[in-house]
């Protein structure tokens, strides 16, 4: 018993640095990417007296400022917002840039989304693993290493074909909302957007298809499905509120984590069960994809009503969307804690997951206290955070 426990914990500390690491070498290049951008910014805001009329008449419209007092906006979640900057990026392109063509295809994927798709699949990954006595030592390596590159890779191209295809059909929206994405600012033409599109929502589904059980090809086309709908017309599940709220939640919140364990489960022969770890997180990262999807559009509010999208934003406003989404946010976390200790004895290490949330939760009613709505900067930054605490999640489930 005691050899089992110390076998145990030995794995979770081996899941704990692999997860650390792993996270450590996603986020590195954001950090990087932020501080360049920051300073990008602070010269940019010395140089920049006179913007391009075409730049600059669409971030002033953005940010609801005359061109005359605009400066560069920090987006939240993207890098920041330098007009200047992306009017060399299509200058560039124009002039055959291969490597111009490349961080606009960077742009295209939506880098926010794939940290979290990259995150759902390590923690998955390593909770599976975890939750299956003998599978970290006995794992047949040689075999499911590439299957688990593959199954990524195939996450990943579905990711940017959602994206992808949202931003083809939202460029008009996007020129109000997000001039930085590279459809709409010009740096990606349709129709190379469109063979981006294509190509990865081809691909995807034959990997899926060839390497993994039916049952996980047709969960991969259902949230493919789904993903589609949302953006393109007729149906177009983006415009009524709710439709588009079920639609990122049950994709990135069930179909992603669901999808990740059963496939880790299947690889190392172990049968699936629906564990208290697993139910919770797919319960937790419902609810939380569920508020991501409410206020993803709080920035965007002025192109949204431009176009007769339906939102809770422009129903309600930021004030009201922000302070329920909070709420919502922390009756979360207050369920994580209350599940860990009403939970029998040794289902949950306590430390993760209720002090773990609590944290957490701290943070989040923090980061609201700082918020200001009549700011679209504080609102961007806001978003962003929520965005840090779905990354968070992803760490503590490894834990717990």
């Amino acid at each position: 018993m005691v050899k089992s426990s110390r076998r145990s914990g030995g794995a979770r500390l081996d899941a704990a640095r692999l997860l650390v690491r792993l996270v450590s070498l996603l986020l590195l290049p954001v950090v990087v990417s932020f501080s360049h951008s920051g300073r990008a910014s602070s010269s940019a805001s010395v140089r920049w007296t006179r913007p391009t009329s075409q730049t600059a008449s669409v971030a002033a419209r953005a940010t609801k400022m005359p061109t005359s007092r605009l400066a560069p906006l920090g987006m939240a979640v993207e890098g920041d917002f330098d007009p200047e900057a992306i009017s060399r990026s299509v200058e560039e392109v124009k002039d055959g840039s291969i490597r111009a063509r490349f961080r606009a295809l960077y742009k295209f994927t939506r880098p926010h989304t794939i940290r979290g798709t990259i995150l759902a699949s390590i923690a998955g990954t390593i909770r599976a693993l975890v939750d299956t006595p003998g599978a970290i030592a006995n794992a047949n390596w040689g075999a499911n290493l590439p299957r688990a590159f593959i199954g990524m890779a195939a996450l990943l191209m579905g990711n940017a074909f959602i994206v992808g295809i949202n931003q083809i059909f939202d460029e008009g929206i996007d020129k109000l909302n997000k001039p930085f994405l590279p459809v709409a600012s010009g740096e990606m033409s349709k129709r190379f957007a469109w063979a981006a599109v294509l190509g990865c929502g081809t691909i995807g589904p034959i990997l899926v298809y060839n390497f993994f059980p039916t049952v996980l090809f047709q969960l991969y086309m259902l949230g493919w499905g789904l993903g589609a709908i949302y953006s393109v017309p007729p149906i177009r599940t983006k415009r009524n509120a709710v439709a588009a709220g079920l639609t990122i939640a049950t994709v990135r919140g069930f179909l992603l984590n669901f999808g990740v364990y059963f496939a880790v489960k299947d690889a190392i022969g172990a049968p699936f069960g629906w564990s208290p770890k697993v139910s919770f997180i797919a319960r937790f990262m419902t609810m939380f994809a569920s508020v991501i999807a409410v206020t993803k559009d709080l920035p965007d509010i002025e192109g949204d009503k431009a176009y007769n999208i339906s939102t809770f934003a422009t129903r309600l406003g930021v004030p009201k969307i922000a302070a329920g989404a909070t709420f919502l946010l922390l009756l979360n976390y207050v369920h994580a804690i209350l599940t860990g200790l009403l939970s029998t004895a040794g289902t949950y290490r306590m430390l993760p997951m209720v002090g773990g949330h609590a944290v957490l939760g701290a943070v989040l009613a923090y980061r609201y206290s700082q918020l200001e709505p009549e700011s679209i900067k504080s609102i961007k930054r806001y978003y962003k955070h929520i965005w840090d605490l779905f990354y968070s999640e992803y760490v503590l489930y490894t834990l717990i």
